[in-house]
């Protein structure tokens, strides 16, 4: 399951490919680990945090996983072997159901073939394995809860290339009402490249949440502080990069003006996320350039012969709309920091005031007054915007 070449990153943790932590946040990105795996990363986690303390942990596959001995193993159908599936619309109790029937399979196919059960690697390759122990990987997770006992495992299938669904960001903000600023999120797929880091992104951006609206009113107390330092949207990218690279893509610029005074920022905001989120050259510690990886594909398509444009073709529609709807759950954020600091109630006026009338409400008491479903039925005309401007590139 742990194929050659999985490891990208430098310093690999046992068992746990391409851990890493996002810098300047609590979060962290990887594949999906062995049952080793995961108790090496949260060791890690929990260096400076308390191994009974609550700790977030997002799974973004859509394949049914089993372990194996302490090594997982997936379903997928055979034509897909080695490569994504794009399962369509599988959900947390969808995926839990299959779990059982693929780990029921497997024991009868283990127990028919004299304790041994074959299975195909990345590579294609037939393999066979004696079982000596299998679980499904919710079971694996509660075993790793007698350790680490504040552990929340959050299932959020979401398919590779394309953004995630409406619902799926507000699954991922409802799971994290009521952390607090140093609550550690672990964010998985399969390798921890795409869906991975996409999710680390939407993590980011709920802890900029937090530190605007819990801190800004506590930071206005202290005499002489230089309140731009909060502001989180002063970000620059390199003027000299290419405006595809930029992610100044035709659709992205009408996203920009239709959000209006706030588009803008939104846009630079959720780039420095992104580019935290991203490689070395951008500022991070991880693998996928989300932004650039669309200008990337852009230049190899040009390049390629029919069949493999008409692929990637889609493949970049897909990554347009996914960063569409980043920008766009950016201004959501944002716009839900100055809704928590207009709308404090009498009860966290009273219970939580600072000297000057200012109120800051600890990071894990904040509450979010609508949800991203509700924010975008409010701007109903964006799904419109992203499904007619995600091709809106020189394709010729």
């Amino acid at each position: 399951y742990h194929f050659d070449k999985i490891q990208k990153l430098g310093d690999p943790i046992p068992g746990c490919p391409n851990f890493r932590r996002v810098p300047g946040y609590k979060v962290y990105c990887c594949g999906q680990p062995t049952a080793e795996g995961f108790e090496k990363a949260l060791e890690k986690v929990c260096a400076n945090y308390p191994k009974d303390g609550k700790i977030i942990w997002f799974n973004l596959r859509q394949e049914p996983d089993v372990y194996v001995n302490g090594e997982p193993l997936c379903a997928r159908p055979p034509n897909k072997i080695g490569e994504y599936a794009e399962l369509g619309n599988v959900t947390r109790d969808s995926i839990k159901e299959q779990e059982v029937t693929f780990l029921k399979v497997c024991k009868m196919r283990a127990e028919e073939n004299g304790g041994k059960l074959k299975y195909v690697d990345i590579n294609k390759t037939a393999k066979e394995v004696e079982v000596k122990d299998i679980k499904t990987l919710s079971a694996q997770i509660e075993k790793v809860k007698e350790k680490f006992p504040g552990l929340v495992h959050m299932r959020v299938p979401v398919c590779n290339s394309g953004s995630p669904l409406e619902t799926d960001f507000d699954i991922i903000v409802n799971t994290l009402v009521g952390t607090s600023i140093n609550t550690p999120i672990i964010v998985n797929d399969q390798v921890g490249l795409s869906r991975a880091t996409t999710g680390c992104v939407i993590a980011c951006l709920y802890k900029e949440f937090q530190i605007s609206a819990s801190f800004e009113g506590l930071i206005e107390t202290v005499p002489g502080m230089d309140l731009s330092l909060l502001k989180m949207d002063r970000y620059q990218m390199d003027p000299s990069k290419d405006a595809l690279f930029r992610g100044e893509f035709e659709v992205i610029k009408d996203l920009v003006s239709t959000l209006g005074a706030d588009g803008e920022a939104s846009k630079r905001e959720c780039d420095k996320v992104i580019d935290k989120n991203g490689p070395k050259k951008t500022g991070g510690t991880g693998i996928k350039q989300i932004r650039e990886n669309i200008a990337e594909s852009k230049l190899s398509y040009e390049i390629m012969d029919d069949a493999a444009q008409a692929f990637l073709k889609q493949k970049i529609m897909d990554n347009i709309q996914k960063y569409f709807y980043l920008i766009v759950f950016t201004a959501y954020i944002r716009e839900a920091v100055v809704l928590c600091k207009e709308s404090a109630s009498d009860e966290d006026k009273k219970n939580f005031a600072l000297t000057g009338g200012k109120v800051s409400t600890p990071a894990d008491q904040l509450k979010l007054k609508k949800t991203f479903v509700q924010f975008m039925e409010e701007h109903n005309n964006l799904r419109t915007l992203v499904e007619e401007g995600k091709g809106k590139l020189q394709w010729e």
